[in-house]
């Protein structure tokens, strides 16, 4: 939204660089940490073991991290272990550890330590049950080495945001014996349509991140060929996953399922309201001038849990809105719903996490979860009843309940904004699911006799008339059903000063949850206001264009009856 104080850079606006080597966009440079490279094999070993230490030691040098290589299981004592942010099992095979070493990692990574597994160590320590959840799922078989095209589910994550949707490339590709996403969150899938001997159907992961108490698991089934590590794809894919496992770059890595795609490269459903606009190639919008808002038009939500993934290449602004009625007017939706805000240097009840000018985001949970701009982020809206819940990269930064009249969370559309020339934010795969709420609709309201019931001249303004028409379908004759009110333009239908009078007209004005502006459905298709217990009727039975609504005793008679398309 705007901004209304001078803004200056913060600690998620640190200096920018590049990462050397990488071909990553540019982002903030991360604090220097220390990596353990274990590739000890009691089983298959793999040839490419001394090329993925040097493409590991190189990846370091460039990026702020240290490496210790070694096939020492000694090394994995708590002392020895609590130097090191993240562990890489490196195509380890067979049992590796003995008790007390499996005693002192499973320590290391409850207590918030990182782990990373490369190819075979999906083939490691089968006996050992907290391995099995650790690594996600264990080796069943491959076939031959041979090109696949990889099909990326997640392209907000470190490791996998500079992806292609899909992805091809030349490995030995594996199956497991189980299908990790009950218990991990998906980045990437194989097609296994695009080669031969593949055994897990239509689902088939093979790369995935989850949490483990306050460690990180981050797993590749990719990484069998030397060509593997000389690839630009592979090794920042393979960079992602470690600076997620030490903890430098954030992620909401839950289980996810059950959502559906609103936007992941096509704009169907999308409608701009306002000015500016977004652009869309590779599967992003990013947004362009403004004050503006891409909205779904093609439909509204009651109870649901909304993710998307943002990034900020520096100091923008943007938001994601919620909660708002059908309309053109981007002012509306703000004035009726409730924007989530995108920007991290704003004040503490504008900034990243808050709802904007309502709560400020928990600002430490807040700092703790946010990556830096030139990152990407994930949040999910969690909107049950009249309460929402802000989560940034699985972390709640912010809880809010709604307590305003003239808004309401149990149902509406939701947005993204488009805030103004040089506040260029990008998103990717926006997606929903529905918890069960009964989403509201939205349409004409048509007389008994075939007319609408439409704002006049299509003005928002409070006091305009509210009268018959002939359907048109444009914006001034479509209503949502937004709890007890009625809304087109942003606004309330309701009675003209509260009365309850026989004959008081009826008119648009700004929603302020009054009884005036509620309305129940009656029997025979009535519309009835609660307050004078009396019913929306035609003025004088008249079904000619122009015919004021007002309020009248219920008597059942045509021109008091009304459908909701």
């Amino acid at each position: 939204m705007r901004r209304l104080t001078h803004k200056i850079l913060g600690v998620a606006g640190a200096v920018l660089l590049t990462l050397a080597g990488t071909g990553l966009p540019a982002s903030a440079a991360d604090a220097p940490y220390d990596v353990l490279v274990f590739s000890k094999t009691a089983g298959f070993r793999h040839d490419v073991i001394a090329t993925g230490i040097q493409t590991i030691r190189d990846l370091g040098a460039a990026n702020s991290f240290t490496v210790t290589a070694t096939e020492d299981a000694n090394a994995f004592t708590t002392s020895n272990l609590a130097q090191y942010e993240a562990v890489v099992f490196l195509n380890t095979t067979g049992d590796v550890l003995n008790s007390s070493q499996e005693t002192a990692f499973e320590s290391y990574i409850r207590g918030g330590g990182g782990y990373v597994g490369v190819h075979a160590a999906a083939d490691t320590e089968y006996n050992w049950s907290f391995y099995g959840q650790l690594v996600g799922a264990y080796f069943s078989s491959h076939p031959a080495i041979q090109q696949v095209t990889a099909r990326v589910q997640d392209r907000g994550h470190a490791s996998t945001a500079h992806l292609p949707q899909a992805w091809t490339r030349t490995d030995e590709l594996y199956n497991y014996s189980t299908n990790p996403r009950s218990t991990a969150h998906v980045l990437a899938t194989l097609d296994e349509s695009t080669y031969s001997g593949g055994t897990m159907g239509s689902d088939h992961p093979i790369a995935w991140c989850k949490t483990i108490d306050g460690g990180r698991s981050w797993y590749t089934g990719l990484g069998h060929t030397q060509a593997s590590y000389s690839e630009t794809n592979f090794r920042n894919h393979l960079l992602g996953g470690l600076r997620y496992a030490a903890n430098r770059s954030k992620a909401d890595c839950r289980v996810e399922t059950g959502y559906t795609a609103i936007y992941n490269g096509s704009t169907t459903g999308w409608s701009q309201a306002g000015p500016g606009s977004f652009t869309n190639s590779n599967a992003t919008l990013t947004s362009s001038g403004g004050l503006g808002l891409l909205w779904y038009s093609a439909k509204q939500y009651a109870s649901y849990s909304l993710k998307l993934d943002w990034m900020m290449p520096g100091d923008d602004n943007s938001g994601v809105v919620i909660g708002f009625p059908a309309g053109s007017d981007p002012d509306a939706a703000m004035a009726n719903g409730y924007e989530v805000q995108i920007d991290a240097t704003d004040a503490s009840d504008r900034t990243t996490g808050s709802i904007y000018g309502f709560k400020s985001a928990d600002i430490a949970a807040r700092d703790a979860a946010l990556n830096a701009p030139g990152e990407w982020n994930t949040y999910e809206l969690l909107v049950e009843g009249e309460r929402l819940r802000v989560f940034l990269n699985g972390r709640l930064v912010n809880d809010f309940t709604n307590t305003d009249p003239v808004r309401s969370l149990t149902s509406g559309h939701i947005g993204i904004q488009n805030h103004g020339t040089g506040d260029d934010v990008s998103f990717r795969n926006i997606r929903i699911k529905e918890l069960g709420g009964t989403p509201t609709r939205t349409g004409p309201i048509t007389s008994s006799t075939g007319k609408c019931v439409d704002v006049n001249g299509n003005s928002s303004a409070d006091g305009t008339k509210i009268q018959l028409w002939t359907c048109s379908g444009a914006g001034n004759q479509q209503w949502t059903v937004n709890g007890s009110t009625l809304r087109s333009l942003g606004k309330c239908m309701g009675v003209a000063g509260g009365s309850t009078a026989n004959g008081a007209a009826i008119q648009l004005a700004t929603c302020n949850g009054s009884g005036g502006q509620n309305w129940t459905a009656g029997s025979n298709g009535s519309l009835v206001n609660p307050q004078s217990g009396k019913c929306l009727d035609a003025n004088g039975a008249s079904t000619a264009n122009g015919t004021q609504l007002i309020i009248w005793t219920c008597h059942g008679a045509a021109n008091q009856r009304w459908s909701l398309a």
